[in-house]
């Protein structure tokens, strides 16, 4: 029996709905080559709890958890039996990836889909048009305990840029009352000083995922010279899956770029920077995060997300491979700081939904405030919600996706944050894991806050343009910068944070009580505005560092007894 005759499966959790507010064109050209990316199994299940903090070296998570020989070579007999090429300098067992290149007819016969072209229903030019399968991949049954996920096959655009840009900007700085330049957040936000001598973040990499725009470097260098008054920080470019770094004007995806580059690298000066950029789809944004986790030679000890998009609107099988993969970087001791969206409670769809990846279990979302303050005081701080003047609100809510973990046990999320409607009417389609995670309770999202209000936003310049902007987009990379400070001060990385921030209390945070974000309120303690609210940095560090003594006692202790 030839290798396309056997018996085929369903891979889990492939299908892929109905693609909403897109025009179908036409059968995508038989002819196209495309890029295909099959992601495999780990060859052994992580269980991110069961290391109990510990962070796993390169050497040790290559030899267990990437993918297996046998597995990747099953995939290379598949690809070549299908007339498929296997681009092995993008492949890796590390990052579980064969990539595949090939004709659509071959494609289609391969995994037994069907690409057609669609364009934007709002789409003014052409240009814009992407190909999508409907329905689920299919692959031979031997291969079905494989092969995790298929991405490429499916390209359109899955997740848009978390900024709001103020449009009242005045011509000098000083005269955009309430704003406030990245150091100034941070003054009020306590973040630990470096030691004498020493440069914040210094010997810290931060990484940046971007799903479009680009940089100029004099935009950098006039930044930090004239506006911010020290030195730019090193920044670097890694061009990912046909991406590029192509900027073009200040109102475009060149300030979601210049937005992430110049808040962490303000807050972390001495940290190195490494933007990672990819194309607008969710093979390009899991190749992204997967490379920056992997990436031996710039090392990021953070990574910072600023783009996203309601879960509903994401396949199960491109939110399966994404988890796993920063469930990669958990186990490896990289932290991810993940923005939690711009429209409120129903992240722009019906119903209530959150953003991911920030729903993810395995990253840090991050919430926003509209924050006031004199003279590096903090004053007030409320929910960012600017929605009745047309505005933005921040993202938060729970996932319908997601279970609730365990470090969020007592945090006191609300049971549901979906319903049935909202599913139904985005195209989702739910598996089992999402129907478990609305009837029983689902991953709170965000985990922490900081300053977004656009009225309270940060000052920034973008293709030689100044700009006040905000939106969640500036809380990630201020938490990546604040990661980077706590890295250099306590010689370690804190890694996956969020199982360590829960117990501290209130104490290391300011608590945001006042305001919403649509459908949730804040309050006392965690809330599904702001999460655990906003960072006291110093009284973070400080609770960190406890913990970690009290870790190294009791490990002490149990070697005793072992002896």
């Amino acid at each position: 029996m030839s290798p396309t005759s056997s018996k085929r499966v369903a891979l889990p959790d492939s299908a892929h709905a109905p693609v909403p507010n897109a025009t179908r064109v036409g059968k995508t050209g038989s002819n196209r080559t495309i890029r295909v990316s099959v992601i495999l199994n780990r060859k052994t299940k992580l269980d991110i709890a069961s290391l109990k903090g510990r962070q796993l070296s390169r050497k040790e998570y290559a030899a267990r958890y990437g993918a297996s020989k046998k597995d990747f070579d099953a995939v290379r007999a598949f690809a070549k039996a299908n007339g498929l090429k296997v681009d092995l300098k993008k492949s890796s067992l590390l990052r579980r990836r064969v990539e595949l290149r090939g004709s659509v007819s071959a494609f289609n016969r391969a995994f037994g889909v069907d690409l057609n072209d669609y364009e934007p229903s709002s789409a003014k030019r052409s240009g814009l048009s992407f190909h999508a399968i409907v329905g689920a991949v299919t692959v031979p049954e031997r291969l079905s305990g494989s092969v995790q996920a298929v991405l490429g096959l499916d390209n359109r655009p899955i997740a848009t840029p978390k900024i709001r840009v103020r449009r009242d900007v005045l011509a000098t700085p000083n005269q955009n009352a309430g704003t406030f330049i990245p150091p100034q957040v941070a003054q009020v936000y306590n973040f630990p000083t470096p030691p004498a001598g020493m440069s914040g973040g210094a010997g810290q990499t931060i990484g940046i995922i971007e799903l479009g725009g680009g940089l100029k470097p004099t935009d950098i260098s006039n930044y930090f010279a004239n506006t911010i008054g020290i030195s730019a920080p090193t920044v670097t470019t890694v061009i990912l899956d046909g991406g590029s770094n192509d900027p073009t004007n200040a109102n475009s995806a060149d300030a979601e770029v210049l937005l992430d580059i110049e808040v962490a690298g303000s807050v972390a000066p001495g940290a190195k920077i490494v933007v990672y950029f990819t194309t607008n789809t969710d093979q390009g944004f899991q190749d992204a995060i997967s490379t920056a986790i992997h990436d031996a030679k710039n090392n990021p000890s953070v990574i910072s997300i600023s783009w996203g998009g309601p879960e509903s609107t994401w396949s199960q099988t491109a939110i399966n491979s994404m988890d796993t993969t920063c469930q990669s970087a958990a186990a490896l001791g990289i932290t991810i700081t993940v923005a939690a969206g711009d429209n409120g409670s129903s992240d722009g769809e019906s119903g209530n939904n959150v953003d991911f990846p920030a729903s993810s279990p395995h990253v840090l979302g991050c919430g926003g405030t509209a924050l006031t303050a004199s003279n590096g005081e903090r004053q007030s701080e409320v929910v960012w919600n600017d929605q009745t003047s047309g505005g933005g609100a921040t993202g938060g809510g729970v996932s319908a996706v997601f279970p609730l973990p365990a470090w969020q046990a007592n945090a006191g999320v609300p049971s549901s944050g979906a319903t049935k409607k909202k599913t139904k009417k985005s195209g989702a389609v739910a598996s089992k894991a999402a129907k478990k995670a609305a009837g029983a309770g689902g991953r709170g999202v965000p985990d922490v806050a900081g300053d977004a209000s656009p009225d309270s936003g940060y000052q920034i310049l973008v293709d030689g343009q100044q700009e006040i902007v905000g939106g969640t987009s500036a809380v990630a990379p201020l938490w990546a910068g604040l990661v980077a400070l706590l890295n250099q001060q306590l010689g370690k990385k804190v890694g996956f944070l969020n199982p360590q921030l829960y117990p501290l209390g209130e104490k290391p945070f300011f608590d945001v009580t006042s305001g919403s974000n649509g459908a949730f309120p804040a309050h006392a303690g965690w809330d599904a505005c702001t999460g655990l609210g906003s960072p006291n940095g110093q009284l973070l560090l400080t609770s960190l560092r406890g913990t970690s003594r009290s870790t190294r006692r009791r490990g002490k202790r149990r070697k005793v007894r072992g002896t």
